[in-house]
């Protein structure tokens, strides 16, 4: 669950930076317009990286 996690967290950062680097105006503002949705992933693999970890702590690290 980890790797989706990070994988989560990598697609809502992508979201929420990228409008500062792209050049054409419509694409940033396509781009800009969808941050609710980087918000939501960044959040979303947040959580699942907790669960993991805090499930990989309660079982002593046995995964």
């Amino acid at each position: 669950m980890i790797e989706r996690g990070i994988l989560c967290i990598l697609i809502g950062a992508a979201v929420l930076i990228s409008p500062q680097f792209l050049e054409s105006q419509t694409w940033r503002e396509t781009v800009g317009g969808a941050y609710l949705v980087g918000w939501f992933a960044l959040v979303l693999g947040i959580a699942l990286v907790a669960v993991d970890l805090v499930g990989r702590f309660r079982s002593g690290g046995r995964r």
